[in-house]
């Protein structure tokens, strides 16, 4: 069976589409068969990334390696059995039908709470959450005291991964991998930052989950989009001499790849 990367987190802005396409790249560039899936069916930025990254490939006569991109399925009505959920459905046939031939299914959530979303998360073997270095996201994980020092209960978020994990383990399944992936950290040692670090690791140690290093704030991520490339393209592109932002770039998504720990992976780039 194919391992399922779920990426979420119910607050948008917080980098979830970004981490989505360059793990899925990145898989993709060291020989895994990936296949993506894109729960947000208003917006669809992973599903445009994907996109864009074949037109560009097609225009500029480029064969890089790259993720699978699907669609969730149309069902017919009529087949459903009583009280059966028609996304519930289309969701199962999507997985069924990218296992086989993937080894890895990235599936990115929408920045809100979904029955897509709430399923999807059921059937992570590995969840990303990104979270922003800021008191008002981790707000998403649980709520703390006026000194933001102490955690005063878990969030709505944090409640949904815990049900998540319940379905799982009725159904005999092995535990949710849940890495929590802190993007845009200020490099300077502020108050803000010594205080989320602290409150971070109390909450990890009482709901289980991991942390990992994510991605600063750089411009190379909204200039890469449109020709759904990653940084990992940027020779192909013929970029020859990167900068230290994009150098600093590559090292993180280097670092994200080893502390995701996938079955079978060993970041080689």
């Amino acid at each position: 069976m194919a391992h399922i990367i779920v990426v979420g987190n119910e607050k948008g802005g917080a980098g979830k589409s970004t981490v989505s396409m360059h793990v899925a790249t990145a898989l993709a560039r060291m020989g895994h068969r990936v296949g993506t899936l894109d729960l947000d069916l208003r917006q669809k930025t992973l599903g445009r990334y994907v996109l864009n990254r074949q037109t560009y490939m097609e225009q500029q006569g480029l064969h890089l390696p790259s993720p699978t991109y699907h669609e969730l399925p149309d069902i017919d009505q009529n087949i459903l059995e009583p009280g059966e959920n028609a996304f519930d459905h289309r969701l199962s046939m999507a997985v069924a039908k990218m296992e086989a031939n993937a080894e890895f299914i990235l599936i990115d959530c929408p920045g809100s709470h979904t029955r897509l979303s709430q399923v999807a998360h059921s059937l992570a073997d590995t969840l990303i959450t990104p979270l922003n270095d800021s008191f008002v996201d981790f707000d998403l994980l649980a709520h703390v005291d006026s000194d933001g020092e102490e955690i005063t209960s878990p969030s709505v978020y944090s409640e949904m991964v815990w049900n998540a994990r319940q379905l799982r383990s009725q159904a005999g399944l092995k535990p949710i991998d849940w890495v929590v992936v802190r993007n845009r950290m200020g490099a300077q040692a502020m108050v803000n930052k010594q205080k989320m670090e602290r409150v971070i690791e109390k909450l990890a140690k009482r709901i289980g989950f991991r942390t990992a290093p994510g991605f600063n704030e750089r411009v190379i991520f909204r200039e890469l989009f449109p020709r759904g490339m990653t940084l990992l393209d940027l020779r192909d592109l013929g970029v020859k001499g990167m900068n230290i932002s994009n150098v600093a770039a590559r090292q993180e998504l280097r670092d994200l790849i080893k502390a995701l720990d996938l079955p079978g992976v060993t970041p080689n780039f």
